[in-house]
């Protein structure tokens, strides 16, 4: 089956909504993964109206707080019920562009017991499972990348989220965000992904650029150290039939590093081109398996 393509809104960050649901409909993607810190204030319905207009389907969303515990790079409430609260009124905001899940990152555990930081990660997921059981909606936990992971985390991997989750109870309407840039480098990566991509709820596409100038220089499929061909692989004979989502996150100077081959400097145009075209390059270094159809 031919993969179905998707570009994170993260990927081309200077830009806008519309002028992002055009972009990427003109690049002839498939899908738009949908950050909430892009659309407008008091402009949902027209994005809404925008996106259902150009054809796109909506991969994974990222609420504006996307973490329970504090993200110390990225800002916001330090109360973990404040950002709890607010995860759950993104749910409800965002529901409507029927995304195909929702990004959580459980938040460093920084300034706190690690007993107790699972603890209040525990409690937060049962109240944001409940939630988004109650609005048909499917969140997944993405384990960050072991390497300089330490302020954005408490789970690394597929086994500690899923660890994670029976300690809150296994909320049935979370699940786990697949992401390369963060798993690439696990010792049971493919292990993991043939056991578990029942429980993927999204995929995230990139590479691990070396030497890594730091948590927001990601590089296109194939440009890295990553075997990504043989990811995909793993991906597509384990069932994953769902948007290959590529999410670049590339400084500017938002966060302090101004890199001069910086994506997020470039057209958005030509950034859509070139992961488009990375992508296909890495499918097609990867040999396919015959699913019959059902």
């Amino acid at each position: 089956m031919e993969p179905r393509l998707s570009v994170s809104q993260i990927t081309t960050f200077q830009s806008g909504f519309a002028e992002d649901v055009r972009a990427y409909a003109a690049a002839g993607l498939d899908g738009i993964g949908v950050w909430e810190l892009k659309l407008p204030e008091g402009g949902d319905a027209e994005a809404l109206e925008l996106l259902e207009a150009s054809g796109l389907a909506a991969a994974a969303a990222v609420p504006e707080l996307p973490s329970i515990l504090p993200l110390p790079l990225l800002g916001g409430p330090e109360d973990p019920a404040e950002r709890i609260d607010a995860y759950c009124r993104s749910l409800e905001r965002l529901a409507p562009f029927n995304p195909s899940g929702f990004v959580l990152l459980t938040g460093t555990a920084e300034g706190h017991d690690l007993d107790d930081a699972r603890a209040i990660v525990t409690d937060g997921l049962a109240t944001i499972g409940a939630e988004a059981a109650r609005l048909g909606l499917r969140v997944g936990l993405e384990p960050y990348q072991r390497d300089g992971g330490e302020p954005w985390t408490i789970v690394s991997s597929i086994p500690e989220a899923i660890d994670l989750l029976g300690d809150a109870g296994d909320p049935s309407a979370i699940g786990i965000q697949f992401d390369v840039w963060h798993l690439w480098n696990t010792p049971t990566l493919y292990d993991d992904i043939a056991g578990e991509l029942h429980r993927f709820t999204g995929v995230h596409v990139c590479d691990v650029r070396e030497p890594t100038r730091g948590w927001a220089d990601r590089a296109l499929p194939g440009d890295g150290i990553a075997d990504v061909p043989s990811i995909l692989r793993a991906l597509d004979e384990a069932g994953w039939d769902g948007l290959y989502d590529i999410e670049i996150f590339s400084d500017d100077g938002t966060f302090g590093a101004n890199y001069p081959d910086s994506f997020w400097a470039a057209p958005p145009a030509e950034t859509l081109a070139r992961a488009r075209a990375a992508f296909e390059n890495c499918w097609s270094l990867t040999p396919q398996t015959v699913k019959e159809s059902t």
